[in-house]
């Protein structure tokens, strides 16, 4: 199933869930032309942002991604505060929800590392590509270090056109 970025981030931004958009999204945000196939995030782990997550994501039946069907598996509130990271498969596609990242620590870490950014016409915070870098390198899977080479060359190219540089 391909993931619906656009439904996602509308169905989290319409709840109100405090949360920073990482991984894949984020760096096709920045230029990345490589493919991305779910929605990662760093939520909140506020009691009531806990609560505006689960209702904002329970309509599309969240599932433990690669867990055997009829695991006795709910996406509830108690899941969530007793949890901390969840990778999700959902009626909208695969998305990723996360208490804390490595080389980025929780949401509060990250928020000073986040621009504003317009996803499918929907703003969000988004993790600069300075901090995505940081995440890239510290999270070390080989598609993460794969995407390292690219990202450098945005953040460069970036670097140059601020100072004017060709």
């Amino acid at each position: 199933m391909t993931t619906d970025y656009a439904k996602v981030l509308k169905a989290l931004t319409d709840g109100g869930v405090e949360f920073v958009l990482i991984g894949g999204v984020a760096a096709n945000l920045h230029g990345s032309a490589r493919a991305t196939f779910d929605v990662d995030v760093v939520y909140s782990r506020g009691r009531a942002n806990i609560t505006s997550l689960v209702k904002s994501l329970a309509p599309f039946k969240p599932y433990l991604r690669g867990a055997p069907p009829g695991l006795p598996f709910q996406f509830d509130e108690a899941t969530v505060r007793n949890g901390l990271n969840f990778t999700l498969e959902t009626t909208l596609g695969d998305v990723d929800v996360l208490g804390e990242v490595a080389g980025g620590g929780n949401y509060f870490q990250l928020l000073p590392h986040t621009v504003e950014m317009e996803a499918f016409s929907i703003r969000c915070k988004c993790v600069t590509l300075e901090r995505l870098i940081q995440l890239k390198r510290a999270a070390g899977r080989p598609k993460d270090l794969e995407s390292l080479a690219e990202l450098q060359l945005l953040l460069e190219n970036r670097r140059k056109r601020e100072r004017g540089t060709p």
